[in-house]
């Protein structure tokens, strides 16, 4: 028991690094055709970016699946997927984005620093230049702000 645990947990760890390069490559990179919609005004309740979180629960299901079928630690594995999914859905579109009818607000530093820190990612319009590309990890504000600064300093040029 203590074992899925820790696997479950190492997962959780593992897919915010995963995500935070396939935001800041994938996402802001070649797959920006569907991301674009998350930087552009909400015009109803889906967008095209959702399709990243169906893949991230279609391969939570398949790892899952896997698991059942007798490779045990993977179904803790997709456990991890999907949890990492659950959590990105109530933070990012519930607290940061405020999807919900019920606005909820950050109520300690840690949330506080995501939500500003996931402001200053949106503050730049377009894919270039953004910074902060994590979901449960931000650098200090001091620095992203520095970064935006020095970004904005360089396109001038």
């Amino acid at each position: 028991m203590l074992f899925n645990l820790a696997v479950l947990l190492g997962t959780l760890v593992t897919v915010e690094g995963v995500g935070t390069l396939a935001h800041k490559y994938i996402m802001h990179g070649w797959g920006w055709w569907l991301h674009r919609s998350h930087h552009q005004p909400q015009l109803g309740v889906l967008e095209t970016n959702d399709v990243y979180l169906v893949a991230l629960a279609l391969i939570a299901a398949a790892l899952v699946a896997l698991g059942k079928a007798g490779h045990a630690p993977l179904q803790w594995v997709g456990a991890g997927v999907a949890g990492y999914g659950l959590l990105y859905v109530v933070a990012h579109d519930g607290l940061f984005h405020r999807h919900w009818p019920r606005r909820l607000r950050p109520v300690n530093r840690y949330l506080k620093r995501l939500h500003r820190a996931h402001r200053l990612h949106h503050a730049v319009k377009g894919r270039e230049g953004c910074v902060s590309f994590g979901f449960f990890y931000a650098p200090p504000l001091r620095v992203l702000r520095r970064q935006l600064r020095e970004r904005s300093k360089t396109a001038l040029k």
